[in-house]
């Protein structure tokens, strides 16, 4: 039985834009062991994919080297007898492990010039593979092959006996249909959409019969907080109250779903919920959500995208002139 270790991305978006090459791997080898090794805060996702048998913990933060972890993590998986490794992040650290494990075939883009650590190398060419989720499919295929297009969508499993546990212990009612907002962006202020923004959204939706539930880690309770008192009421902040597993489960009660350019977003897309995704800084041409119905608002003003974590310019035009109006309209239009 063929076996085969991904070093999963380190970000959770990324995380779902890699299933699309586990599906592919799946098709090709039926009969296929994939396992992924993974950071804490991946894990949760790739646990709910249908094609990941099991996720390996990675104990590393971002930007640690730690060598000598990596070997004796390395070491340990040698028992596995892994037949390959898909390596997804292109930094040099990331292929230490499967080297380290003396996994034969060991694949990826080359990187941070990982020749070695790597023995099937791919080139990344940019411009014929824009998405992010065709670059990580690419993997599947023999270097210089496109990938099979089109790329499936993201598919999550739902916990349902978890689902009714969180709705008893954070006190929600599914009497009315429930709108989620995910205000949060881990990468940085200028993929967020301004606080009063969601705030005048929540009071719009609220009148049209909506309950508004907030997603966001522990880092996002504030900004939660915000919206939760600029909306009067509107809005129940849920940052911080729930884990990812728990997240992806609320989330799937949703009939639709406004989201930053964030991993939320693509979980989201991966329950199968209408998206309504909000671009300032980023792009929709690389990492846009694989879903079913989705909608995406962005100004279109000519420093957008920029890809910064602030704005360069100071004025942040790209998110501020997103209006609650136009994306309440992109909200009507997608939930038709």
């Amino acid at each position: 039985m063929p076996k085969i270790l991904i070093v999963a991305p380190n970000w959770i978006g990324d995380a779902l834009l890699a299933q699309p090459l586990f599906a592919r791997l799946r098709k090709k080898i039926p009969d296929v062991v994939i396992d992924a090794l993974a950071p804490g805060w991946t894990a949760p996702v790739l646990r709910r994919m249908a094609e990941i048998n099991e996720v390996i913990a990675a104990p590393f933060d971002h930007g640690e080297l730690k060598l000598l972890a990596r070997w004796r993590l390395g070491r340990s998986l040698r028992s596995r007898r892994y037949d390959e490794a898909i390596v997804l992040p292109n930094a040099f650290k990331s292929a230490l492990v499967p080297f380290f494990a003396g996994i034969p075939v060991r694949i990826g883009f080359v990187g941070e010039s990982r020749y070695g650590l790597l023995n099937l190398v791919h080139t990344l060419e940019e411009k014929k593979l824009p998405l992010m989720a065709e670059r990580y499919a690419q993997l599947a295929e023999k270097p210089g092959t496109m990938p099979a297009l089109p790329l499936p969508q993201t598919r999550l499993a739902v916990d349902e006996a978890n689902l009714v546990l969180d709705l008893s212990r954070l006190r929600l009612s599914r009497a009315k249909p429930i709108a989620a907002f995910c205000p949060g962006a881990e990468y940085g202020p200028s993929k967020r959409w301004p606080a009063r923004h969601f705030a005048a959204l929540a009071r719009k939706l609220a009148a049209l019969g909506y309950a508004v539930w907030l997603f966001g880690s522990e880092k996002d309770r504030a900004i939660g907080e915000e919206i939760a008192v600029a909306s009067e009421g509107a809005a129940t902040n849920l940052c911080g109250k729930t884990d990812l597993a728990s997240a992806i489960d609320l989330l799937s009660l949703a009939e639709v779903v406004v989201s930053n350019d964030s991993g939320l977003m693509h979980v989201a897309a991966g329950v199968g919920r209408p998206v309504v995704a909000l671009y300032g800084s980023s792009s929709p041409e690389h990492t846009p959500p694989l879903a079913r119905s989705y909608r995406i608002v962005r100004t279109g003003i000519e420093c957008s995208p920029c890809f910064a974590r602030e704005c360069p310019l100071g004025h942040f035009k790209c998110m501020i002139e997103l209006t609650p109006d136009r994306v309440a309209e992109e909200i009507q239009a997608i939930t038709r």
